[in-house]
């Protein structure tokens, strides 16, 4: 079994277990975004900024790796055309389940973001891509992807982990790990992701994750720090997290 079979594995068990990111939207939080009254996320705790998109009205947007019934139908209530694509089977039922429910549609696929999209070139006018490539080894074949299948002008808005939770204990108290933490080259990193049923993780740098941006061909255009909405590092406004919104020119 290779390790995005065995995350896709183990994100299917934490929503089962009531995992935050893998709850669907109500049917009052769709009703109110087409009030225009709605937010997402990338990261765990401060909402997109809506210039970030600009008028998603009539938007082609592809949710990479964004699947579970969150942001898809926020887009979808906004009148975007959607499609996501996700390796968890559980996160595209609940898409299933809330685009059903609200009678709109969306193309749903199974898919691994760490492979080459099935997606013709120049496809979509924007990327929503939450904090997930943590689950991928390498990232920079991602931002080239990403950057094929959008559009001249078209724009990614991505959650970044920057790494630093991977250096330390489940506590957040103690400074455990040396970075880069990758279970599939180093024996103590794989056997502590085991032992907390974490499927398989990896730290990234920002060399990797907006520098590979900027390879890709992205222009950045705006970036803000997140944390993780509790534990230590959280209560000491330590950030853990980028969004960045960057541009195909």
């Amino acid at each position: 079994m290779n390790y995005q079979d065995i995350n896709a594995q183990t994100i299917d068990r934490w929503i089962e277990e009531g995992w935050e990111w893998g709850k669907p939207i109500s049917h009052e939080t769709y009703e109110n975004a087409k009030l225009g009254h709605w937010d997402v996320l990338l990261t765990p705790t401060k909402p997109v900024p809506h210039e970030w998109f600009g008028d998603i009205r009539g938007k082609k947007i592809l949710g990479l790796a964004s699947g579970g019934g969150q942001q898809m139908p926020i887009f979808a209530a906004l009148q975007a055309e959607g499609a996501v694509l996700d390796y968890s089977p559980r996160q595209l039922e609940s898409e299933r389940m809330v685009s059903a429910r609200e009678g709109y549609r969306i193309n749903i696929l199974r898919g691994d973001m760490t492979k080459p999209l099935p997606f013709a070139d120049e496809s979509f006018d924007l990327i929503f891509h939450p904090v997930s490539n943590c689950y991928a080894a390498e990232v920079l074949p991602i931002w080239k992807e990403c950057y094929r299948v959008l559009k001249k002008g078209g724009v990614l808005l991505a959650g970044l982990d920057n790494g630093i939770n991977y250096a330390f204990d489940a506590t957040e108290t103690k400074i455990e790990n040396v970075l880069p933490f990758n279970p599939l080259v180093n024996e103590a990193h794989r056997k502590i992701l085991e032992e907390g049923n974490d499927g398989v993780q990896f730290s990234h740098t920002i060399e990797e994750q907006i520098g590979g941006q900027l390879l890709a061909g992205f222009r950045l255009t705006d970036i803000y720090s997140d944390t993780n909405g509790c534990g230590n590092l959280h209560d000491h406004n330590i950030p853990s997290f980028w969004a960045t919104r960057a541009v195909k020119e």
